[in-house]
């Protein structure tokens, strides 16, 4: 990555979250947080990407942070909505484990310093693929990626989170009943119009959760955003070296998280990320059910014990999806989406439903427009 920054000026007024407009309060900020000297100096610079909490890379010298912020002030945001409060806790939690995140610096939740809460942490220099059929990766090497985010996600699964101070991170027991309740509100509290599908959802999915899912015995740390786009690979080789957005993560099922991770394996190449339409084999990247066996060979899980639920797990996922594509939407009509693409990509929330209803009627999704 380049590491040279353009200084940024410091305008008097800026609006709640304009880093660069008020650099000299998060200097002063940075500066009780022994990150920076009394007189430091530092820049700024807008990272692309990102569709919930805008980032923002900071330099002073030598020394590189990412500042990750809410997109506007609590007041205008939904109820548990952009929490990177949590985003800071689980990083915390995980750091010196086997699974591999940025180092958190400081967390401000005083909105005077740039009008919204946030967090810093260091900046970790590698690859980003925002494409999952990893275009600029040999055919012959991207098995290994794969491979690799497999691995990585088994080991968030099988870190200790009561070990790591998480016992009150989310609910033991319940995952699945309460997350159905809470993206139905969230669908309703955003919608502009009914969306048969989910309707359809609403109902079909509390009926369904598989038995003993929504008990404690699996309860792991969940990531709730696990794919490619949100790993950090090394510069070179195919190893993680950072997994990025934390905001959806808490107490959860392992499969829910993993049949997040699969989705890909159900939606179209283009805006959603998808490689169903795409041809695997010739890419050099491995089938779901190839991808599901490496994730339970690094687990030690057992595939079989995936069964006849899977079926749910991707329907409540797309379910999920839909809902969250929903709530961009909402944020792109007021006004705070952080990406030019919000709007493109909440208009994706019904046929996204309308996969996830297909699926659960054991139906193939259709694609066409």
């Amino acid at each position: 990555m380049d590491t040279d920054i353009a200084p940024t000026t410091t305008r008097a007024t800026a609006p709640a979250g304009d880093v660069a407009g008020r650099l000299d309060t998060l200097t002063a900020w940075m500066s009780t947080q022994g990150l920076l000297p009394a007189n430091g100096e530092l820049v700024a610079q807008r990272m692309a990407g990102g569709q919930s909490n805008p980032s923002w890379r900071l330099q002073s010298g030598s020394r590189q942070w990412v500042l990750r912020a809410k997109p506007a002030p609590a007041a205008q945001l939904l109820p548990s909505a952009h929490a990177i409060e949590r985003e800071y806790r689980v990083l915390r939690a995980l750091q010196d484990t086997d699974v591999p995140v940025p180092r958190v610096q400081a967390l401000c939740e005083d909105e005077a310093v740039i009008g919204v809460a946030f967090y810093v942490m260091d900046f970790v220099p590698g690859r980003v693929f925002a494409d999952p059929a990893l275009p600029g990766v040999a055919t012959d090497a991207r098995a290994a990626y794969y491979d690799a985010a497999a691995r990585t996600l088994a080991a968030l699964h099988r870190v200790d989170w009561r070990e790591r101070g998480l016992l009150d991170f989310g609910r033991h027991e319940g995952y699945f009943s309460r997350l159905v309740r809470r993206w139905s509100q969230q669908y309703q509290a955003t919608r502009e119009r009914p969306v048969p599908a989910m309707e359809r959802l609403m109902d079909w999915l509390p009926a369904h959760i598989p038995a003993e899912a929504d008990g404690e015995a699996a309860t792991c740390i969940t990531h709730g955003d696990f794919r490619m786009e949100n790993l950090m690979f090394h510069p070179e080789r195919p190893e993680v070296v950072a997994v990025l957005d934390w905001e959806l993560s808490t107490l959860g099922h392992p499969l829910g998280d993993l049949a997040y991770n699969a989705l890909a394996w159900h939606m179209p190449a283009g805006i959603l990320r998808g490689l169903a339409d795409l041809n695997l084999p010739a890419l050099g990247i491995p089938s779901e059910s190839e991808y599901l066996a490496a994730y339970c060979r690094h687990s030690g899980r057992d595939p079989a014990a995936l069964g006849l639920g899977w079926p749910f797990y991707l329907a409540f996922n797309l379910f999920r999806l839909a809902a969250i594509l929903q709530g961009i939407g909402q944020r792109e009509r007021a006004g705070t989406a952080a990406n030019a693409t919000a709007r493109q990509i909440a208009d994706l929330a019904p046929a996204v439903a309308g996969w996830g209803w297909a699926i659960a009627q054991g139906q193939q999704p259709d694609f066409r427009p």
